[in-house]
């Protein structure tokens, strides 16, 4: 079994209209000219706000899972026989927490919605202080069942988190996508591709990374197969990275590198089983 993935490597501006037009594009290349079964776009792609943008702006711009852009997408979903992964700010109608969520969306070929996921591990990191607009999920993602394998889902800083990878890895994913905006800065190009290809090996199952691509992300988006091999790479520029993911691989390496069935889930303590 096989699935065409594409990484939509975007930048994605305040202005939700055109990175809707930008998707729709993007969408209708990745079906005409590769094939794709599943486009990927970057974390938070309904609309980019640099740092220092105020927090009723935030705010102001979130929507609802059933909100316009959210079914714009399903819409494009639908009209093209694709499935897409994307990022969005959802809002909450917490009285005591004004904060909305980040958001990551899985929607079928049908346009149907078959998961979300708000991200439950915030960047406060490098000076950046993410939970100052965005308000935590309070539960990882379980992999969805899908006509091309088990597909899990996290964002961006989570890849620091190994705990995250190995719960969706438990829970049978053969593929886990990474939506991100990975800002640039010293050492951080590395830190994101050794990061990519650590989740991948040590799990044994593909990762595929579309990172945002501006002057304040380093885009390098990418796909890893389970044997920490590099299958697609992107640069720094705004491109479309489609890559053919075998699934048979994953069995593959896992004859010849079975880690995950040597684990003593008894010695790690009760959060790593």
């Amino acid at each position: 079994m096989s699935v065409r993935i594409v990484l939509a490597q975007l930048g994605s501006t305040d202005d939700k209209q055109l990175n809707l037009q930008k998707a729709r594009d993007a969408i209708g290349k990745s079906v005409d000219v590769y094939g794709s079964d599943m486009v990927v776009f970057p974390e938070v792609y309904m609309s980019h706000f640099p740092a220092g943008t105020p927090h009723d702006v935030v705010k102001a711009d979130s929507e609802p899972l059933d909100g316009r852009f959210v079914t714009s997408m399903c819409e494009l979903a639908q009209k093209h026989n694709t499935w897409l992964v994307f990022g969005m700010r959802e809002s909450t109608e917490d009285a005591d927490d004004d904060r909305v969520y980040n958001t990551t969306v899985m929607v079928d070929s049908n346009g149907s919605i078959v998961g979300s996921y708000r991200k439950t591990h915030l960047y406060d990191a490098f000076g950046a202080k993410e939970s100052e607009h965005i308000k935590p999920g309070d539960h990882l993602f379980d992999p969805v069942d899908t006509p091309f394998g088990k597909i899990g889902m996290f964002v961006c800083y989570e890849l620091r988190f190994p705990e995250i990878a190995r719960y969706q890895a438990i829970q049978g994913a053969d593929i886990i996508i990474v939506p991100s905006g990975w800002v640039r800065g010293p050492l951080k190009e590395h830190h994101w591709k050794t990061l990519v290809t650590a989740r991948a090996l040590e799990n044994t199952l593909f990762v595929a990374a579309c990172d945002q691509v501006s002057d304040h992300y380093c885009g390098n988006s990418l796909v890893v197969d389970p044997m920490g091999v590099h299958m697609a790479t992107g640069s720094e520029v705004e491109t479309l990275i489609p890559c053919e993911i075998d699934l048979s691989r994953v069995a593959d390496v896992r004859r010849k590198l079975p880690s995950s069935i040597h684990r003593r889930p008894e010695l790690y303590g009760r959060s790593f089983v």
